[in-house]
């Protein structure tokens, strides 16, 4: 059997986002042992400026920032490259290009997985920032699945329970309002809702939500489990 590849974390986007992207890849792993598991180098670097506000034109680049970070986990010996950060991944695939790195895009990997379920509509909470740069609505639209997205009340909420994960401080408020922006998105012909932040799946009951709640991460640890161990 060959020796897995070293996979790369680009994390601290957030840091509860990371801590449970990689909780999820060791539960999507089929190991027997320790020595069974994929080998990670987690890089995790909370200051790297909102990949949401850059995106719409209020912040920071951050792929300086996300540059460094990928060649860090290059320097390391990494392989494979796992970014459980949805709205950073409008800056990753040219970055993991440039490092020679294979990016398993979570993005791709979600859009497959509803392709793959025959789903012909999918609603999306995400941050401002994956919603302007089109990042589902183009891989789900390739793959003829129709992309339902909040009006800009129920982004409000969205955007304040993702705030408040990243703070520590989600609360009931926020679980009712994720819960409710994705009630209005199956009222509206959503067979899936996809939880396209990191931090959404934190804070939103999805036993609450009457169709399937897509987490990303999980399905991101999945596929990297199977390209570090092939």
């Amino acid at each position: 059997m060959s020796e897995p590849r070293l996979v790369g974390v680009l994390g601290g986007m957030g840091p509860a986002a990371t801590v449970d992207f990689y909780g999820k890849l060791v539960e999507e792993t089929p190991a027997a042992c320790d020595q069974g598991h994929v080998p990670v180098v987690i890089w995790g670097d909370p200051r790297v400026p909102d990949r949401s506000l850059s995106l719409i034109g209020d912040g920071e680049d951050p792929t300086p920032y996300l540059r460094r970070g990928i060649e860090g986990l290059k320097r390391a010996g990494c392989q494979v490259l796992a970014v459980p950060c949805n709205t950073a991944h409008a800056f990753v695939p040219r970055l993991a290009d440039e490092a020679g790195l294979e990016l398993a895009s979570i993005i791709e990997v979600t859009a497959d997985a509803l392709a793959a379920d025959g789903v012909r509509a999918a609603g999306v909470l995400a941050t401002t920032g994956t919603l302007r740069a089109g990042l589902y609505a183009e891989a789900l639209r390739r793959r003829g699945v129709t992309v339902i997205e909040p009006g800009e009340p129920g982004q409000s909420r969205v955007m304040a329970a993702i705030g408040a994960v990243k703070s520590g401080a989600a609360g009931p408020a926020h679980r009712l309002g994720l819960e409710e922006v994705s009630r209005s998105l199956v009222d509206r012909g959503a067979e899936r809702v996809v939880a396209a932040c990191t931090e959404i799946v934190l804070a939103l009951d999805a036993s609450r939500v009457p169709v399937p709640v897509v987490d990303p991460a999980r399905l991101l640890a999945r596929r990297v489990a199977e390209l570090a161990l092939r």
